[in-house]
């Protein structure tokens, strides 16, 4: 899997505000289901909320990846948002979210899932390539550095 196959440049946006943790999920809901007309913003919601019920998905550093599985999804889907001002996401370390990866896989991916997970925070764990999202204001150049990311050798 590369990140290539699962974000569509049509899913990553830049700017974006919201005034709280749930209205930034519902608009990463409805940027999972464009181009899936079998799903729906609000199954994709309730999957991505009943996760963060678990615990929190924020890792971090101003990072968070929503994740979740859901019937009908026949392979892992992909979003991007980097939010124009910092959220308060409840992550484990207080610092609040700009940069939030949505991921939605098939019911029953459980390994491919965590295989997905972990590419996802290999990349977000590393802040020189953080620190360039953070400084890319336009979503085709972050569609393309999200891409096109090379772990650091």
């Amino acid at each position: 899997m590369t990140i290539s196959d699962i974000l569509g440049a049509d899913r990553v946006v830049s700017g974006v505000t919201f005034t709280s943790k749930k209205k930034a999920l519902e608009e990463l809901s409805n940027l999972l289901t464009l181009g899936q007309p079998s799903l729906s913003a609000s199954d994709v919601l309730g999957s991505l909320t009943a996760r963060e019920k678990l615990g929190s998905t924020g890792l971090g550093r101003g990072v968070a990846i929503p994740h979740g599985r859901l019937a009908g999804v026949n392979k892992a889907i992909g979003a991007f948002m980097r939010l124009k001002h910092p959220l308060d996401y409840d992550a484990h370390d207080a610092t609040r979210v700009d940069l939030m990866f949505g991921l939605l896989v098939p019911q029953t991916a459980t390994e491919a899932h965590l295989k997905h997970l972990a590419a996802i925070a290999e990349m977000f764990s590393d802040e020189a390539f953080c620190a360039r999202l953070r400084s890319t204001e336009d979503s085709a150049p972050l569609h393309g550095l999200v891409t096109q990311y090379q772990p650091p050798q």
